[in-house]
């Protein structure tokens, strides 16, 4: 009897190991997207394209007051310009707007395969600082909440905050517009 209460109590601490050890297991939670544009490196990334960008953007925008204003004269002086006159304007017009458009999607398709580019070069590194941080701090797994739908999740594992916080210090970014740093005596 004293041997099969002995089996019983080794069986029974034998089957709650794996689940007390389970237990000290977590999930984490990152959006990477954000964590990326979070990053000193991100912003500056952004900042850069954006600022690139910005002659393409002033461009459309003068295409798009051309049409403007091929479109007001059009409807207010359509009684009184001539027939040759109006084919004109109405080609013009036709031509501007595909232009407009050509130029809008290959900007938008240029933007996007930069900021692609971004995301990935910045993202495979922070995945290497996920890949330290998590086993560090017990999480056995973490989870893109953007790729993966989370209806909830305890604050206390979203780990954007500190894996941003590390990415940073791992790869800091030089501030071109600083001032120079003193050197220390």
């Amino acid at each position: 009897m004293k041997n099969r209460v002995t089996l019983i109590i080794l069986f029974l601490a034998i089957m709650t190991l794996p689940l007390a050890a389970h237990a000290q297991k977590k999930i984490g939670v990152i959006n990477m997207t954000a964590a990326i544009g979070s990053t000193a490196e991100g912003k500056k990334s952004i900042a850069e394209l954006d600022k690139k960008f910005v002659p393409r953007k002033q461009e459309l925008e003068r295409l798009q007051k051309e049409i403007q204003d091929i479109q007001g004269k059009l409807s207010k002086q359509s009684p009184t310009l001539s027939d040759e006159e109006q084919r004109r304007l109405t080609r013009d017009l036709d031509e501007k707007q595909k232009s407009l458009k050509r130029s809008a999607d290959d900007a938008q398709s240029d933007y996007n395969a930069d900021t692609e580019e971004t995301v990935r070069r910045i993202g495979q590194k922070m995945v290497k600082i996920i890949a330290d941080y998590a086993p560090q701090q017990g999480f056995v797994l973490v989870i893109d909440d953007a790729q993966v739908p989370i209806y909830y999740a305890a604050k206390d594992i979203d780990i954007q905050a500190e894996i941003v916080k590390r990415y940073d210090a791992a790869n800091p970014v030089s501030d071109a517009g600083a001032p120079p740093k003193p050197a220390a005596n």
